[in-house]
């Protein structure tokens, strides 16, 4: 009993499917942080020129007032023009990190639709749990965790910083042009490594954060059997079954089709397939049978693999009635599929 109570078991995809549906899934904060800043930085320098030409037109314009008298019109107008440039210089960049935010929880959990996460719950807002919370263990480790990377990155990015700053006797010879290109290669590579940096520890995150998931969405071995029970127990879990059973068994039965050696057909809404083997079996055998659509599939597949259809109405409505697929037929039916095999053998040249 104790073995059943234990979560040893990995949880069954539809023990996942439900926590999907509540919202629970697993969500690395630090994976999303990650890409998130760095399609920034990389939207930030494609994007420079543009949102530096716009900042010098505002600039510009500014300058461009001094010593005009301002009345409330022109105040509007002033402000229109701020609000125009400011959002052509930071629209593209929220854009893209928008975007990337999409990106980022696609990547982890793929598209999810649900408003069961969004809907309130009055136990959240429980002040005495949430005291809890707030000083819990768990809180504890996650302010650690944070502590830690942040001095790590930034401890990372001033080491970078302190051998750049050796270099500056040598840059204060360089003219003013080349400083700011030297001052831009190191502000660069001082992002990078600080992004490296984040990197490994979001990949580290990902791995803690989806083991932890998972983890807590082990079930007992009772769970599972208790899962499987009302499984089988609901009709349209039956249905389903044996929608896909009958689907897999007429898709193995067309696949016999082209091994006949005749079809027997009435000729439009029964197709009964037949097999002769006299090494194999005493009698032919029915490897394929069908109404309507069925029978339409059949004709076509031995039309495709040259097989001769054979119109015998009365021998094809006995033969889809009396015999099951895989089984010869009765002998009482000898005669006439003997004869409609002489047929074909003869057509053959057999």
């Amino acid at each position: 009993m104790a073995d059943d109570a234990e979560k040893t078991e990995e949880p069954t995809p539809k023990k996942i499917e439900d926590a999907r549906k509540e919202g629970n899934v697993p969500k690395s904060q630090d994976t999303s942080g990650v890409i998130t800043l760095f399609v920034a930085i990389l939207a930030m320098l494609m994007l420079f020129p543009f949102m530096e030409r716009h900042a010098v037109l505002l600039a510009k314009y500014y300058f461009s007032l001094l010593g005009s008298p301002i009345d409330e019109l022109f105040a509007i107008d002033i402000a229109i023009v701020t609000a125009r440039e400011l959002l052509l210089i930071v629209l593209p960049i929220s854009l893209a990190v928008a975007i990337a935010g999409i990106i980022a929880s696609l990547a982890q959990f793929g598209f999810l639709f649900t408003t069961k996460a969004i809907m309130p719950d009055f136990k959240k807002v429980d002040p005495i749990k949430g005291m809890k919370n707030l000083f819990s263990m768990k809180k504890l480790i996650e302010g650690v965790k944070i502590t830690f990377k942040s001095f790590t990155t930034l401890g990372v990015g001033f080491i970078f910083f302190f051998y750049f700053i050796t270099e500056l006797p040598t840059v204060a010879l360089f003219s003013l042009g080349d400083q700011m290109d030297w001052l831009k290669d190191k502000v660069i590579i001082i992002a990078l490594v600080m992004l490296l940096i984040i990197f490994i520890f979001a990949m580290i995150d990902l791995i803690i954060v989806r083991k932890q998931y998972f983890d807590g969405l082990k079930m007992s071995k009772q769970e599972i059997k208790d899962e499987m029970k009302n499984m089988e127990g609901d009709p349209l879990v039956k249905a389903k079954i044996r929608q896909i059973q009958m689907e897999t068994s007429r898709k193995r039965m067309m696949s016999e089709v082209p091994q006949a050696d005749v079809v027997i057909t009435n000729p439009t809404h029964y197709a009964v397939a037949i097999k002769y083997d006299q090494e194999k079996s005493y009698a032919p055998i029915v490897i394929a049978k069908g109404t309507d659509n069925t029978a339409l599939r059949i004709k076509k597949i031995a039309r495709e693999n040259n097989i001769h259809i054979v119109q015998n109405p009365p021998l094809a409505r006995s033969l889809y009635a009396e015999v099951e697929l895989e089984k010869p037929i009765p002998e009482s039916m000898f005669a006439a599929v003997a004869e409609v095999l002489a047929y074909v053998y003869k057509m053959n040249k057999k």
